[in-house]
């Protein structure tokens, strides 16, 4: 299916909508045929017409997810295009299994909306995900913004798939969370989900814990015992804070990797290695690298599909949902109901997380728990943080304090808190590329994704620009129409 004139099947009950997406897709040269309900749409689909369908989900006679196997059945070439302002991982999902080709968040980018169109037009078919068949209607990942959005549907496009994936960000922001959801709603969600936390395990242990042991092959194993990899067979692995993986595992990892297969310590026999991969970090792989610390080949086995969870500072605009989710579960399992004031809410959207998600639960958890008043106001919010409130607009930068003042005063801190024992060598590069990172996220945001005003903005080139961007592994999210 080239992209020559076609027909495109529009179907959205809001009449702007159809309005922008039917002056955009004729100016590309297609002929558009727009509805606002199902029933006209699925009566175009019967009657043959159309090259690609673009729906919404939500409609006054029905959903438009429902028509998805109903045309799977009846016209199996037709591609789909979903839109939804249900911007969650479960409409990403569900969008997904059915056999979509695409699904777009609203508001959306006008610009992405033609770029998926012209690929639909032109790439090859591929089948529908196998379906979760009365999983759980839950919320693994809460939050609608647009960094959640993306990271919805690059979860959404590997939930079919057994690639092995790497989350990195700081802690706290949900990494297992989204290795959950991967095997949740994926392919291997009816075998064991295995998680193992590298920096919890004695280094001399954690061949052993990983792979298994024979009785006998070493002193101390008086009898065989199972390994991670062996309890994870036909399932997930996952495996959290691999950057402090020591180098003979690593070895060993690599090798699983290579060849598929294993064996346990003081074994001879080969073990399949049955499991799908995922690895999660919160330091810098690349650097650790540089300082000889963590294997190069084994960064880009792991690497296959990188995911790069967005610390809750760069998407305040979830915390009211992020807090009335946790509010909810507290009140579930007994605590008092409760509910924060304006005022108290938007203290927390200027409050900075450095603990991120994980932080703001333990924070929703003291509020319900200790404290009478049924409605949470700031005062109470301020005393929790331990901070003096920023004024509006400030993002907890004390009055008059310069950027090179804010850096000292954060460097300061960084020095107290490791005063009996500093990091090791690679401070100067860790700061840097720490301060690099956000300052080239905010440039993008604030240019609303567009790499060229953003270069300009830097005074940098923009290939520089690009390679930056991949080296720090930034996500480009584009401006919302």
């Amino acid at each position: 299916m080239s992209d020559a004139a076609r027909t495109i099947l529009v179907a959205d009950d809001d009449r702007a909508i159809r309005t922008v997406l039917t002056q955009a897709l004729a100016r590309l040269g297609h002929n558009v045929r727009a509805t606002g309900n199902t029933a006209t749409l699925w009566r175009w689909i019967e009657d043959g017409d159309g090259d690609l369908v673009i729906t919404d989900v939500l409609m006054p006679d029905g959903n438009g997810l429902d028509l998805l196997p109903k045309i799977r059945k009846l016209r199996p070439d037709l591609r789909v295009v979903v839109m939804s302002a249900q911007n969650t991982l479960l409409t990403a999902v569900k969008a997904t299994e059915r056999g979509a080709f695409e699904y777009l968040p609203k508001p959306f980018d006008l610009n992405d909306l033609v770029q998926v169109v012209r690929r639909a037009l032109s790439e090859p078919m591929r089948g529908a995900a196998e379906p979760r068949n009365g999983a759980e209607e839950r919320l693994p990942l809460i939050g609608r913004s647009p960094a959640m959005q993306e990271i919805y549907r690059v979860l959404a496009r590997l939930m079919g798939t057994d690639l092995t994936v790497t989350i990195t960000g700081e802690s706290g922001t949900g990494k297992e969370l989204a290795a959950r959801a991967l095997h949740d709603y994926g392919k291997r969600r009816g075998g064991p989900f295995v998680a193992v936390n590298m920096a919890a395990i004695p280094r001399e242990l954690i061949e052993s814990d990983l792979f298994g042991h024979e009785r006998g092959a070493f002193t101390g194993a008086v009898q065989r015992m199972t390994g991670r990899f062996e309890q994870a067979q036909g399932g997930t692995l996952f495996l959290d804070e691999i950057g402090d993986m020591p180098p003979e595992a690593q070895t060993r990892l690599l090798r699983v990797l290579q060849q598929g297969e294993y064996t346990t310590i003081g074994g001879r026999a080969a073990i399949r290695a049955d499991v799908r991969i995922i690895a999660a970090t919160h330091r810098d792989l690349r650097q650790l690298i540089r300082q000889g610390l963590f294997r190069e080949d084994l960064y880009y086995r792991l690497n296959v599909v990188p995911i790069r969870m967005p610390p809750l500072r760069e998407r305040s605009e979830d915390i009211p949902e992020l807090v009335s989710h946790f509010l909810g579960e507290a009140a579930a399992e007994g605590l008092p109901a409760k509910i924060l004031d304006e005022a108290a809410m938007d203290r927390l959207k200027r409050y900075r997380w450095p603990g991120n998600v994980r932080e703001l639960v333990n924070l929703v958890r003291r509020l319900t728990a200790l404290y009478s008043e049924p409605v949470i106001g700031l005062d109470i919010v301020d005393m929790e943080l331990s901070e003096p409130a920023p004024r509006s607009g400030q993002r907890g930068v004390p009055d008059g304090e310069s950027l090179t003042q804010s850096v000292e005063r954060h460097l300061k801190g960084f020095f107290d808190a490791h005063k009996d024992e500093l990091p090791a060598a690679g401070l100067y590069d860790r700061v840097l590329r720490e301060v690099e990172r956000p300052l080239i996220s905010l440039s993008l945001l604030a240019t609303r994704g567009n790499q060229i005003r953003a270069a300009e903005l830097l005074g940098l080139n923009r290939n520089t620009l690009r390679k930056k961007i991949r080296e720090l592994d930034i996500q480009v999210v584009r401006g919302k129409a």
